[in-house]
């Protein structure tokens, strides 16, 4: 079973990477002008227009799948990237596991680092932080 999700994973990584290149999209873009100048050959008949439609309707149900897998795959490697910089450096291990806060809780957050960020201490930064994220700072039970 790993090997298939590997193999899909493989798939998508190189269906985002294809698919997001200017080739690509000229390609697209000849297709349907070619499409649409062979509708006078066909008499715009609903078939031709159904060639296109039914192309279109699958490529685009399958692209949902195949770039949503990369984009989580590339959120995750991301995530874990940046608690690593923060495991290993001097920011506060509180951030670690943030993404998992309600909406609300991480606007707050942001607001706090906003704040912070035009000048404040970081202790007092710490002790807000601790207050947005519901835990309690470090040290104290």
């Amino acid at each position: 079973m790993t090997q298939k999700i590997n193999a899909f994973s493989k798939f998508a990584t190189a269906v985002a990477e294809y698919s997001g290149r200017p080739i690509t999209f000229a390609l697209a873009v000849a297709t349907i002008v070619i499409w649409g100048i062979t509708g006078p050959l066909f008499g715009f008949s609903q078939t031709w227009q159904l060639v296109v439609n039914t192309g279109t309707t699958i490529i685009t149900f399958l692209m949902v799948f195949v770039l949503q897998n990369s984009q989580i795959r590339d959120a995750t490697a991301v995530q874990a990237k940046l608690d690593e910089l923060i495991l290993t450096s001097s920011a506060e291990n509180e951030y670690v596991g943030i993404e998992e806060l309600e909406e609300e809780e991480l606007k707050r957050l942001t607001e706090i680092l906003k704040e912070h960020a035009e000048s404040e201490e970081d202790h007092a930064l710490h002790e807000k932080v601790s207050r947005a994220t519901r835990r309690q700072p470090a040290g104290k039970a």
